[in-house]
């Protein structure tokens, strides 16, 4: 290991310190410093401070965080990005493009977005960062009014692929494109491809650099649908379970009960948190018809065995709820196959370790 990288590695584990005795100054102050000392403010965003915010989700994950914790050290994050950003020394005269940089509606998860503003604020673009859930309607108001060249688009979980299609579409209606990016888009940008975005990028830096090379607009001509990135859609499968979910909650729930009888002991608590296991279950199950990928809901299920493990649930506990959903489906043949394939890597899957498809 060489100097810089001890160096680099110290200064996460001080910040990683600080953010989670929520010590909001001691982390500024061990960001500001590393500025002082010849970091690069493009480096601390993503070298420095985005890894360490990576760490508080892990840790959560494995039940090392409570939610609690997680919250308080997110908003120290983002109160020592904004501290960056509004530092004289590191603002950079807007050069290049208007670029608006926005999360899909219903996507709480802004500090990628953020980073990614920050970033291009700081090579010289002109940045509008709407944040967090932007509802499609306010996106595109915002785009008349503004004339941005090309929207960012963000999501961390994939149940809001179906509304980041309504927006990309939105947006490509009016002429304007759309690099998508995020976690919910897939670690290689398939669902990017798959709703038809104009670009896609991993991170940041990538991100930056598809601008800098230029997105071509939309072809207003086409006369382009959002079914003909998705003809699957047209067996109505999507639409019928999606319009039951409510009800589909409901009856795992009940059934669950019965079916499960170490919830008799639950308290309220761990009775509500089931009740939100189920809620994501359904979810998952739900956009995996949109998209027509298995891969996606069972990645989930086996990823929410491990979250049941490090909560010291049984994972087993899911076989039951994953049974209910199958009866109550059975009529739908791309659902069934969809359960299938997950209670078989269920019945597959290790007792315990990683699984990074998904995002809490």
């Amino acid at each position: 290991m060489n100097a810089r990288t001890a160096e680099a590695r110290s200064l996460r584990d001080q910040l990683w310190e600080a953010v989670t005795s929520r010590d909001e100054y001691g982390a500024a102050g061990i960001v500001f410093r590393a500025l002082d000392n010849g970091m690069d403010a493009e480096t601390a965003l993503l070298d420095l401070i985005a890894p360490v915010q990576t760490k508080v989700g892990t840790e959560w994950a494995a039940n090392r965080l409570s939610v609690a914790q997680e919250h308080a050290a997110s908003a120290i994050t983002e109160r020592v990005i904004a501290a960056l950003a509004h530092h004289p020394a590191h603002r950079t005269p807007p050069s290049l493009g208007h670029i608006t940089v926005a999360c899909v509606d219903q996507e709480w998860h802004s500090l990628p977005a953020r980073l990614l503003a920050e970033v291009l604020t700081l090579r010289g673009w002109r940045v509008d960062f709407l944040g967090a859930q932007v509802p499609t309607q306010h996106l595109i108001a915002h785009l008349h009014n503004s004339g941005a060249d090309t929207v960012a688009l963000s999501s961390s979980l994939p149940t809001r692929l179906p509304t980041a299609h309504a927006a990309i579409t939105a947006c490509q209606a009016i002429g304007v494109p759309v690099l998508a990016g995020g976690a919910a888009f897939g670690h290689d940008g398939r669902y990017a491809r798959l709703l038809g975005a104009n670009a896609w990028a991993p991170d940041a830096r990538a991100a930056a650099r598809r601008l800098a090379d230029g997105i071509p607009a939309p072809d207003l001509a086409s006369g382009h649908q959002q079914i003909d990135d998705l003809p699957h859609l047209a067996d109505q499968e999507y639409t019928l379970v999606a319009r039951t979910q409510p009800q589909l909650i409901r009856t795992v729930l009940t059934q669950l009960e019965g079916r499960f009888p170490a919830m008799a002991a639950y308290t309220a608590q761990q009775r509500e948190r089931t009740a939100e296991d189920i809620a994501h279950i359904v979810e998952f199950l739900t956009v995996s018809l949109y998209t027509d990928d298995g891969d996606l809901f069972t990645t989930f299920i086996t990823w929410t065995a491990d979250i049941l493990t490090a909560r010291h649930v049984p994972a087993r506990s899911l076989d039951p709820a994953l049974d209910i959903l199958a009866t109550e489906l059975k009529d739908f043949p791309r659902t069934t196959r969809l359960l299938d394939q997950a209670r078989f890597a269920l019945d597959r899957a290790p007792a315990t370790g990683p699984h990074h498809g998904a995002s809490a």
